[in-house]
C-alpha cells in the first residue's frame, strides 16, 4: 500500500490532473505489483517561484517530483522497473523523461498504521511486498 505524492510546477486540466494520478498509480500496480484497489496518491501544484529546480531543465515549467513511501522490502529491480513505468506513464503529458524525479522512502511495516489503527506487521496484507 504505497502512498504517493506528485508534484508539479504548472496547471493542469482537470482530466490531465486525473491522468497524472492515474499514470503513478499504474506504475506502482505494474512494478510493485500492488492491488489495484489500493490507491493512494496525491498530486501538489506549486506556483513555480514556490518549487525551484535545476536551471539546466530546458522546460522547466515541466519538472515533476513524485515521492513514494513504501513498506522496505521491494528489489532493487522492481524499483528501476517503477522508475521506468512512471517516466513511461507521464510522457503523454508532455512531461521530458529527465524532468522527472523519483524519491522512493521505505518504511518498516510497523511503521505504518492502516485498517483502524493497526501496526501492517501485524496484518495479512494480502500481497507479498517482496517484489
Amino acid at each position: 500500500m504505497p502512498s504517493a505524492q506528485i508534484e508539479v510546477r504548472r496547471e493542469y486540466s482537470e482530466a490531465d490532473e486525473a491522468g497524472l494520478i492515474e499514470a503513478v498509480h499504474g506504475a506502482l500496480v505494474t512494478a510493485f505489483q500492488i492491488p489495484p484497489q489500493d490507491k493512494d496518491v496525491r498530486l501538489v501544484v506549486h506556483a513555480p517561484h514556490r518549487f525551484a529546480c535545476s536551471p539546466r531543465l530546458t522546460t522547466p515549467e515541466f519538472f515533476t517530483l513524485v515521492t513514494v513511501d513504501c513498506f522496505a522490502g521491494r528489489s532493487v529491480d522492481a524499483k528501476r522497473k517503477l522508475y521506468t513505468e512512471i517516466v513511461g506513464n507521464l510522457k503523454p503529458f508532455g512531461i521530458p523523461a529527465d524532468h522527472v524525479t523519483i524519491l522512493v522512502r521505505d518504511h518498516p511495516t510497523s511503521n505504518w498504521g492502516i485498517r483502524g489503527g493497526q501496526a501492517a506487521s501485524d496484518l495479512d496484507l494480502g500481497f507479498n511486498v517482496n517484489v
